[in-house]
This record gives C-alpha cells, structure tokens and sequence, in this order.
C-alpha cells in the first residue's frame, strides 16, 4: 500500500471530475475526517486517515483490502471507476450519466428519446432482466 504519484493522481482525479466536477475536493476534506486515495496491487481505495495509520502495522503482502475500491488502474495506465465508488461519488455528481446523443441532436429530438444513459442505477439490470437480450 502506497500513495499514488503524481501522474497516477493526475489521471484519477481527472476521471472522477468528469462525474464530480470541482466537487472532488469534498471527497478528500470531509466533516468525519479526512480521507486519503492509496494504491495496493493497481487497485485505488479510499480511506480514512485514521484506519490508514491503523493499518500500517499490516505487512503488504497480507494486506487483502482497505477502505473502499474506487476503481483500478489498467496495464495501459488508465483508470477505471468501479461501482463501489457510486456511493461516494453520487451525491456530488451534476445528473450522473453519459450522453447518448451530441447537442445538436438533443435539440431537434422527440421528448421520448433516450437522451442521457443513466449510470448510477445499479440494480437496474435485475429489475429489467425479463426485457433484456
């Protein structure tokens, strides 16, 4: 378990400020304590100082997990939010979704239209597996 560098946090904040925007902040300095992002075998966890300390006593070849996976770094060096990081991040996202079609489209489309693919529903998949192909 180590701090990430500085190109490693570069690549994950840019990532999480495409959901958060400038709220990313909020994550670090939160009214509990402050928490910290630190990397154990590619993966990204978010943690407490305070369990941090308490866990330094662990060697790291025993350590299994700590704090909460946000997501993981890939052979190529790009990073990928996992779903465990939803909890964290939803109630600082503006509308948490991926466009489905460019603004022009938007525009001009029928106000039935998918228009956002909405991504912070998690269970969705299981409520609709009747409809899916």
């Amino acid at each position: 378990m180590r701090p990430l560098t500085e190109e490693e946090t570069r690549v994950m904040f840019e990532k999480i400020a495409k959901y958060i925007g400038e709220n990313l902040q909020l994550l670090v300095d939160r009214p509990d304590g402050t928490y910290c992002f630190r990397l154990h075998n590619d993966r990204v966890y978010y943690v407490s100082e305070k369990i941090m300390k308490l866990a330094a006593n662990i060697s790291g070849n025993k350590l299994v997990s700590l704090g909460t996976c946000f997501g993981k770094f890939t052979k190529t060096h790009k990073f990928r939010l996992h779903v465990t990081a939803l909890d964290y991040l939803a109630p600082y996202a503006k509308g948490f979704g991926v466009a489905a079609k460019s603004t022009q489209d938007c525009r001009k489309v029928d106000p039935m239209a998918i228009v956002v693919f909405h991504q912070a529903d998690v269970g969705e998949y299981v409520r609709h597996e009747e409809t899916l192909t």
